[in-house]
């Protein structure tokens, strides 16, 4: 598991490292967790912050998560990806409602059903791949869970985590560590404990000690992790000199990674990019819950018990510097070509490479540019940015590519230059399941020559493109 050739998305922590981590674990706590009933709606939004994105499971018993929401992964790997996702769990994930469906109850159940060697599971990831903090805010990002309620050698092998990794990893699915993944809670072998953790640099060793990571755990807050709901939560603070990371149980911090902690590259190239994905999952077996119980699972674990999510949710604080004024939209576009905050529609492109054209039912109608896939691009000239720097990015985009994926990149004046910013897109529900995608871009002003360029791991065509826009 610690080939320096293969870098999979989650490799987990050496013997040594958690080992001690688990006798950490056992500490008392003597701190009381706050008692909500299970299925609570998402909380009032705190005052000082603003709701980026949430859900709370609410929907018939028996029914999948919003597709809106949430694509499910399926297999023992992305398509192109390394096997068994990277950590050497055994598990196959579906899309099967006996591994995963709503309660009734305003819950989301992942259900391990398998004996041995074999068993099924299921995780998820939000479509959205642009969760990150403007600059001087902080994001918070929240989920209220019940771990398996299963302990001992039961459940040995059990490994149930909500996370978020880099958006770049979306369609390379072998950048891993480098653009960075948030193990909000992590836990194992049903022990009393959660675990925060970062993965960034490279991997073995780097700035976070893979493929250790930089991580932390303590037992949860009066009731065990197993036999209640506790409020998990990551905190990715831009409005902090240096800027930080924190991690907390029920609102109590334990754990947090200070920007000054790695070198600027390394938090640059975690940090830099359009943003985060959020993952819920229950894995078996694998190289962290091997580590501390030896082969897992084994022939006393057990069936069926499954992590409940209450609610998942993304904040965003309302204080700090927030940028240059924002200028209204001139009605006309200024002197020299495109308005860049005006709708740029995706055919009128003054050169293209790759692409094609066909009639949308998006509303408005007309035309759209598809079939696009890794490499290909369109070229936009006389885009005026004005005076005021843009620093967002949206694209009206879908897709019907299944399993195939891949990043929306924006450069200026030349094919070859770094993009400014991207995001990443995965199958939408069809080619004219239109959804409307953010991103964060570097700020630019003047006007330019852009290109929109795509970048996939997979050969197929994989997204549609209706329009374009940037703002502030």
């Amino acid at each position: 598991m610690d080939s320096p050739t293969r870098t999979p998305e989650r490799r987990r922590p050496r013997l040594r490292a958690l080992l001690t981590a688990v006798g950490a674990a056992i500490l008392p706590v003597i701190a009381l967790a706050v008692t909500v009933p299970a299925g609570a709606a998402v909380p009032p939004t705190p005052t000082g912050w603003s709701l980026v994105w949430s859900d709370d499971f609410n929907g018939s018993a028996g029914t999948l998560p919003s597709s809106a929401n949430w694509i499910i992964d399926t297999g023992h790997a992305y398509p192109g990806g390394p096997a068994n996702w990277g950590t050497g769990e055994i598990q196959n994930y579906t899309a099967s409602t006996s591994n995963l469906s709503l309660d009734g109850a305003g819950n989301l159940r992942i259900t391990p059903i398998g004996s041995g060697q074999n068993w099924t599971s299921a995780r998820i990831e939000t479509r959205r791949a642009d969760f990150k903090p403007a600059a001087g805010r902080v994001l918070r990002i929240e989920g209220r869970i019940q771990m398996p309620n299963v302990t001992g050698n039961a459940a040995l092998g059990y490994w149930p985590a909500f996370w978020a990794l880099g958006a770049p990893y979306r369609g390379n699915y072998w950048n891993w560590p480098g653009i960075g993944e948030f193990d909000i809670m992590e836990n194992v072998n049903g022990i009393n404990a959660v675990w925060g953790v970062l993965h960034c640099g490279v991997s073995p060793g780097g700035p976070c000690n893979e493929t250790t990571g930089l991580g932390a755990n303590r037992p949860c807050p009066g009731s065990t992790c197993q036999s209640a709901f506790h409020t998990y939560r990551f905190e990715w603070d831009r409005a902090a000199t240096p800027n930080a990371l924190r991690w907390y149980v029920d609102g109590q911090q334990f754990h947090s990674v200070n920007q000054n902690q790695v070198d600027a590259t390394t938090w640059n190239n975690m940090t830099g990019h359009a943003g985060y994905f959020l993952l819920l999952n229950v894995a078996m077996g694998g190289a962290f819950p091997n580590a501390l119980a030896g082969q897992t699972p084994t022939a006393a674990t057990v069936s069926g018990r499954p992590m409940v999510v209450d609610y998942v949710a993304v904040w965003q604080s309302g204080t700090g510097p927030t940028g240059p004024p924002t200028s209204p939209p001139p009605t006309t576009p200024p002197p020299g070509g495109v308005d860049a905050r005006s709708t740029i529609q995706a055919e009128n492109y003054q050169a293209q490479s790759g692409t094609q054209t066909e009639a949308t039912t998006d509303a408005g109608g007309g035309s759209n540019v598809s079939h696009i896939a890794g490499g290909d691009w369109l070229r936009y000239d006389g885009v005026n940015f004005g005076s005021a720097a843009a620093t967002q990015f949206s694209a009206r985009v879908a897709s019907g590519a299944g399993g195939a994926s891949g990043l929306v990149q924006v450069r200026l004046d030349s094919l070859t230059a770094a993009p400014i910013g991207d995001f990443a897109i995965g199958d939408t529900g069809g080619w004219q399941s239109w959804r409307t995608v953010p991103a964060n871009i570097a700020g630019v002003t003047g006007t330019h020559t852009v290109y929109l360029t795509f970048s996939s791991g997979q050969p197929a065509d994989y997204v549609n493109l209706n329009w374009f826009t940037f703002g502030n």
